[in-house]
């Protein structure tokens, strides 16, 4: 990873994505964290405010950044949707909100946010799920926020042309079944574990250039 050892986490205030700022942080990296709320306490990185969802809030974000350069950004985006996952009994709203925030939003802002990468090392990460495969969920699991993640996946590809240009390293990330608000308590695996591994993986892909769908664990998955 680039010397500088600085990155960029989008939606950090809990879960992952905290756990994501306490992993890099305990390296000695210089992170940047983006919150909807108040930042968190008693933590060293920088926090700004954020919603990927609002264009004007992203826009003053941008403003913000200035001239940074950054080794790594994370855009940790993700919502269940609605509780009974069915197309047929899912509002309209729900449904747009769902892949708004899942799905265009994260990569709108990416686009965004590819100048600020690191040349030639820079890696740009996105949380995704193992869900988001028709091979490693043959089952149809979760099937609306599996669909929300798929599309999230497909629009990452998209930005490959941009990013081989700039020596951009892609990665659509399944942070595993993890101990969350989302995930719920009987998880198997902690925020520590997943964050711990993620931060591995991230620091791995430095100048690899491609997309890669990984796991946590660092394992290949089936588009």
């Amino acid at each position: 990873m680039a010397s500088d050892k600085t990155i960029l986490i989008i939606g950090a205030s809990r879960g992952i994505g905290l756990g994501l700022v306490e992993q890099f942080l305990a390296q000695g990296w210089q992170v940047t964290a983006t919150t909807r709320g108040t930042p968190v306490q008693n933590s060293s990185a920088h926090w700004l405010a954020l919603d990927i969802t609002d264009p004007a809030s992203q826009h003053y974000f941008i403003e913000q950044l200035a001239d940074q350069r950054f080794a790594a950004i994370v855009i940790n985006a993700g919502i269940y949707g609605p509780a009974e996952q069915r197309v047929d009994q899912a509002t309209d709203a729900q449904l747009n909100q769902l892949f708004l925030t899942n799905s265009f939003a994260p990569v709108r802002l990416a686009q965004r946010l590819l100048p600020y990468l690191a040349s030639h090392s820079g890696v740009l990460a996105f949380t995704s799920s193992q869900m988001a495969s028709l091979t490693e969920n043959p089952a149809a699991e979760m099937p609306l926020y599996a669909a929300s993640k798929a599309a999230l996946n497909m629009l990452v590809r998209a930005l490959h042309p941009a990013a081989q240009q700039a020596g951009i390293t892609l990665l659509s990330l399944h942070p595993g079944w993890v101990q969350t608000d989302m995930g719920g308590e009987k998880a198997p695996v902690s925020v520590e574990q997943s964050s711990t591994g993620l931060k591995q993986v991230i620091i791995s892909a430095a100048s690899k250039g491609g997309h890669h769908y990984l796991d946590y664990q660092g394992q290949t998955l089936e588009w």
